[in-house]
């Protein structure tokens, strides 16, 4: 991997366990730091390059030319996307919609660009034996965290619009809310009572009860009042 403008330090970094440089910037906030590589731009080769010599565990993603690193996230995270999963797959299936899947599955929507959204749902017909790459969604979720909030609403989400992805969730358990985007909105729809996605060509719209959703997943130390 090249060396230039720190390149080589992302390699050294995790091979050798070394301390990352003073100008590889990090968002120093609670627990899931998601860091932001060197303002640069990575080519991809780059990026493929320092994620293969990453820890396991970590989510990378290519970004506009800046790479976004994650550690593996908090139970409560991964919680969150279990209970959705449970509810969202049956409903994608048996409406022939395509397939849902979890992180980590590289989603490339244009040229240098690699994005592993928390859940996805893929169109059908998108899929190849041969590629392990997707290009195409009918649905991007992310669950927020403190530290990867600034991330997914502001690094991420223009993204997901310019590529015309049609919906895009950010799923926040500490407001128990669901900011929904669209290609064409300039602010979210806050939603906290009633999610209802009824994507082009389903029967039947897919319709979460918030309240209750917030209400299963909380926390143990943290009940509902």
């Amino acid at each position: 991997m090249r060396n230039a403008d720190g390149a080589g330090w992302v390699e050294r970094a995790y091979r050798g366990r070394c301390p990352l440089p003073p100008n590889f910037a990090a968002e120093q906030i609670m627990a899931m730091p998601a860091h932001r590589a060197l303002r640069r731009r990575w080519t991809e080769e780059e990026f493929y390059a320092a994620r293969d010599a990453a820890p396991p565990g970590e989510r990378w993603e290519l970004v506009d030319g800046e790479v976004l690193v994650t550690p593996s996230p908090h139970w409560m995270h991964q919680r969150i996307l279990v209970r959705l999963t449970v509810l969202l797959d049956p409903y994608v299936r048996t409406q022939g919609l395509g397939e849902l899947f979890v992180s980590p599955l590289d989603v490339k929507l244009e040229p240098g660009l690699v994005l592993q959204p928390d859940l996805l749902v893929v169109p059908a017909g998108e899929l190849r034996r041969k590629s392990d790459i997707v290009r195409r969604l009918l649905l991007a979720v992310e669950t927020v965290s403190p530290s990867s909030a600034r991330h997914d609403r502001v690094t991420k989400r223009p993204v997901y619009q310019r590529n015309r992805v049609p919906e895009y969730w950010i799923v926040d358990e500490m407001s128990r809310t669901v900011e929904r985007w669209t290609p064409v909105d300039e602010r979210p729809e806050l939603v906290a009572e009633r999610l209802a996605w009824h994507p082009a060509g389903a029967a039947q719209p897919f319709v979460l009860d918030l309240v209750a959703f917030f209400a299963e997943i909380a926390a143990e130390d943290d009940p509902v009042d």
